[in-house]
């Protein structure tokens, strides 16, 4: 099987992310079926339990939001483990914006789902234009 997931080059694409080693690369390809059975990253997030939803009733008044706890169980962990190590111990734009997050008083676990989230998104990006992640591109992008 791992000579399969080499095979397509999906496994190198997506290890080339911080935060996202083998086992959580593995585990992406086979609960996508190599990214065929989910239309985009935020069908993906809500699969996972990484998209935060409202709940209110008529008129009542509403609850903050909240993640789903239909989610995935084994897609959540990994996911987190690897938000949680890119957030805290890699240096790099992930590790700034919790930081910046974390001083503006936003909640710890909150900014932690986020990166959780643009993790997703850098995967499903990486696969749709079959090109290893660059990091600091953002750079170039923005006008002096």
């Amino acid at each position: 099987m791992h000579l399969i997931l080499e095979s397509t080059g999906q496994l190198k694409l997506l290890c080339s992310i911080d935060g996202v080693g083998e086992r959580t690369a593995v585990k992406m390809i086979v609960e996508t079926n190599a990214f065929k059975d989910f239309q985009g990253p935020r069908k993906f997030c809500c699969h996972a339990g990484v998209a935060p939803f409202s709940f209110s009733s008529g008129n009542s008044l509403r609850s903050r939001n909240r993640v789903s706890q239909r989610a995935d169980k084994s897609i959540k962990v990994l996911l987190h483990l690897a938000a949680l190590y890119v957030a805290t111990r890699v240096e790099g734009e992930l590790h700034e914006y919790f930081i910046r997050k974390v001083a503006q008083g936003k909640n710890k676990m909150l900014v932690l789902i986020a990166v959780r989230a643009k993790l997703v998104y850098r995967m499903f990006a990486v696969i749709r234009n079959n090109k290893i992640y660059e990091k600091n591109i953002s750079i170039y992008l923005h006008k002096p």
